[in-house]
């Protein structure tokens, strides 16, 4: 009995041990995927929408841009055209000015010093006689627009001769100093341009009329 215990009969199975688990990634660790292999996940439907969601405010974004760029190219052509039609307005003034001024010139009615002959002028004379300062120098005096010189008359008399200032035509200078003043008149024309014999303006007509003058015999 005891050899049977103590025989080489089979000897009893050793206890199993138990199954190790399989190694996994550690905590803290990044499991890395291959791009080629791996199929990408469907995006959610919050992901979706905020996709849709910014998709819009960029083409929002975009269409606000171009509205904003067309008008300021609209303004700045605009302003361009307006621009324009400024400078074409003032050129336009502007020739039509140079023109009046041309034509003025040569219409301009001349005035100088004539004789009065019972209200009309009679011969051109010297122009320092419509002059107040050389009149009243000369011991004569101004009144109403005439100038009254003193004169010796024949015989050894004193007199006095009329002067006042008398007006051309429109475009025809004065005659010469003791030639008949025949074709002008005392009336000063109203809205012409008036010149001295000197050829100095004392009045300019058409655009920017000036009134103002020397002395006038009207």
């Amino acid at each position: 009995m005891a050899d049977e215990q103590s025989g080489g009969g089979t000897p009893p199975n050793p206890p199993q041990q138990p199954e190790q688990p399989t190694a996994g990634p550690a905590r803290g660790q990044i499991r890395h995927q291959d791009a080629e292999s791996t199929t990408p996940r469907e995006p959610t439907l919050a992901e979706q929408r905020a996709r849709i969601a910014a998709e819009k405010r960029r083409e929002e974004k975009e269409r606000a841009e171009l509205q904003a760029a067309e008008q300021k190219s609209q303004k700045r052509r605009r302003v361009m055209i307006g621009g324009g039609v400024t400078v074409g307005v003032v050129a336009l003034v502007a020739a039509m000015y140079s023109a009046s001024e041309v034509s003025n010139e040569a219409n301009a009615s001349e005035q100088y010093c004539a004789t009065d002959q019972s209200g009309q002028p009679g011969v051109r004379d010297e122009d320092q006689f419509c002059d107040p300062a050389y009149v009243q120098s000369h011991g004569g005096h101004v009144s109403g627009g005439m100038f009254f010189m003193p004169i010796f008359l024949p015989g050894g008399g004193m007199g006095q001769a009329s002067y006042r200032y008398a007006y051309t035509p429109a475009g025809v200078s004065a005659p010469p100093v003791g030639s008949p003043a025949s074709g002008s008149s005392f009336t000063k024309p109203s809205g012409s341009t008036i010149k001295d014999t000197s050829g100095k303006t004392i009045q300019r007509g058409g655009f920017g009329i000036n009134n103002k003058s020397g002395s006038s015999g009207s």
